[in-house]
């Protein structure tokens, strides 16, 4: 029971996050492809460039969605 509860609160908070948040996710996700794909190109790591890519992307996308709005 309480495995699925967890599983059912995280599938509620993704949805939430999902529908609110989209230019958070969406900035996240396309500098975590970025970031993946320049630090493959470059020889250091595709998985420290997708970190930093991720987390810069989805600081521009939350900024982004305070100043403009998500449009709900």
């Amino acid at each position: 029971m309480n495995r699925r509860l967890t599983r059912v609160v995280l599938a509620l908070t993704m949805l939430c996050l999902t529908t609110t948040a989209c230019g958070t996710i969406t900035g996240g996700a396309i500098g975590a492809g970025t970031g993946a794909a320049i630090g493959s190109a470059t020889h250091t790591g595709a998985k420290k460039g997708a970190a930093i890519g991720g987390g810069a992307g989805a600081a521009a996308g939350a900024v982004y969605d305070i100043l403009h709005g998500s449009g709900y």
